[in-house]
């Protein structure tokens, strides 16, 4: 028993079906293709990542600066004030 019912001599009919309909070659430069497709995506993914990661440090940077900024400015109003 194969997958769902199919059993591996079924599935060796249908890719030996295929084979004949397309050819060799046809299907090796589909199978070049969806390589390639698929790890264009994963770069993409990887890339969306990396971005996320830079926004993320630089907005942690920023909230930084300005708790920095607000208390140095709170330093100078105290220190007018008296």
């Amino acid at each position: 028993m194969g997958f769902g019912g199919i059993s591996v001599w079924q599935l060796l009919i249908v890719l030996v079906i295929v084979v004949l309909l397309f050819g060799t070659k046809k299907l090796r430069s589909l199978g070049g293709d969806l390589g390639s497709a698929i790890r264009s995506f994963k770069s993409s993914l990887r890339d969306g990542e990396e971005d996320k990661d830079n926004k993320s440090d630089q907005l942690q940077h920023d909230v930084d600066n300005d708790l920095s900024t607000t208390s140095s400015q709170k330093e100078k109003d105290a220190d007018k004030s008296k």
